[in-house]
């Protein structure tokens, strides 16, 4: 195997990032092509830069960030985070207990690896399960998941979403929801009400996945526990700076819905011209996606390497050759290695599908030449 452990993925982050920075410096931006949904932003302007100091600039943005929060997100507050797992660590240490249960329902699994590490940390039983059917809420259970949009864009039916709500609430147990992309994903593409709408205790959603925001965290809900998290959050660190409370709110505020739309529609064009060589792509609501078993069928060729690492070493293909970004190359450790051509990213609308239908096929001719040599996937993964 190429990727053995999480060291693993930290190193070959960190050459991705390594590649990133070499073809701007000798090629500039316009060379690279953010496709993993993630891209984000940092918008500000100069006076609004001026204003980024320890406490003037909670003092002015916090507020602000208030107003276009609670619209975006719903709840009576909404809390600004350095991460989206940090609000899930803080939400856990608040509101879990030791040897009590979490339980946790999503569309489909794994689970983002920030709720069971976290329920490991405080000592809880933690339990998932993307079959409604068998979710069940077990006695001395103190919290209750839902994830609106998994890692993948498979999106919860919001019929089992509101009786999931339903159940946890009969029982008094407050439910919390990982809705990373899913607070723009549902509402905008699949018409679902907001989270806190369909009665979330609490919601969370990174600020970086599809709108133009920076990498941080945005927890709306209940003002009770929204305070009450608050000071986990600020015991350990967790909060956002400044500079991210800034980035967020302007993130917010250039949101723009019509993107997600218009991917929505672009994603069958380049569907259909990757299904003229390949059987196991699949759409997204944003784009199509291969996971690694998919990538697996297509090979024909022997080899040693696992499911994973294919994907590992064609994203890096992808991003030395043509410039082309992907998760599995820049991910953090846990991150899914399923490769997702995310088109409602600023670069995809300046990508000709066609083009980029050759790119992915000539990246996976290139896959197919090295992966018999396991010596030369480990440079292609590895060495800058």
């Amino acid at each position: 195997m190429i990727i053995n452990n999480s060291l693993d993925e930290v190193r070959k982050r960190e050459n991705a990032l390594s590649i990133i920075k070499n073809i701007v410096e000798n090629n500039g931006r316009a060379c690279l092509f953010d496709l993993t949904g993630l891209s984000g932003g940092f918008i500000a302007s100069p006076s609004e830069l001026s204003l980024l100091e320890t406490y003037v600039g909670p003092a002015i943005f916090e507020d602000a960030l208030q107003e276009v929060g609670i619209k975006h997100m719903g709840g009576e507050k909404v809390l600004a985070l350095n991460r989206t797992s940090s609000g899930i660590l803080a939400t856990i240490l608040t509101l879990v207990k030791k040897d009590s249960n979490v339980v946790h329902y999503l569309a489909k699994l794994p689970a983002h690896p920030s709720i069971p590490r976290s329920c490991n940390l405080v000592g809880a039983n933690y339990f998932e399960t993307d079959i409604f059917e068998e979710f069940t809420i077990p006695e001395n259970t103190s919290l209750v998941v839902i994830t609106g949009s998994t890692m993948d864009h498979q999106v919860i039916d919001e019929a089992e979403f509101k009786r999931i709500i339903q159940m946890a609430h009969e029982r008094n147990i407050p439910v919390m929801v990982d809705d990373a992309s899913g607070a723009r994903l549902r509402t905008v593409v699949f018409n679902q009400p907001r989270a806190c709408d369909l009665g979330a205790d609490i919601a969370i959603t990174s600020t970086d996945k599809l709108m133009p925001g920076p990498r941080g965290g945005l927890m709306a809900g209940r003002r009770d526990l929204i305070d009450e998290i608050k000071v986990k959050v600020n015991q350990f660190g967790l909060e956002a700076q400044p500079p991210l409370v800034l980035a967020m709110l302007n993130g917010i505020k250039n949101f723009n819905g019509e993107n997600l739309v218009k991917s929505y529609n672009r994603k069958d064009q380049l569907s259909d011209l990757l299904d003229l060589k390949f059987n196991n792509f699949e759409k997204t609501p944003t784009g199509v996606m291969i996971s690694p078993e998919g990538l697996a069928g297509e090979v024909n060729i022997s080899h040693n390497l696992s499911d994973d690492d294919l994907a590992f070493i064609f994203s890096f293909i992808l991003l030395k050759d043509y410039g082309i970004i992907t998760i599995p190359a820049v991910g953090m450790p846990g991150a899914s290695p399923t490769i997702r051509f995310d088109l409602s990213t600023r670069d995809a609308f300046n990508l000709n599908l066609k083009d980029l239908s050759k790119k992915i096929e000539s990246s996976f001719d290139k896959l197919l030449d090295v992966i018999p040599n396991e010596e030369k996937c480990r440079e292609i993964v590895f060495s800058f």
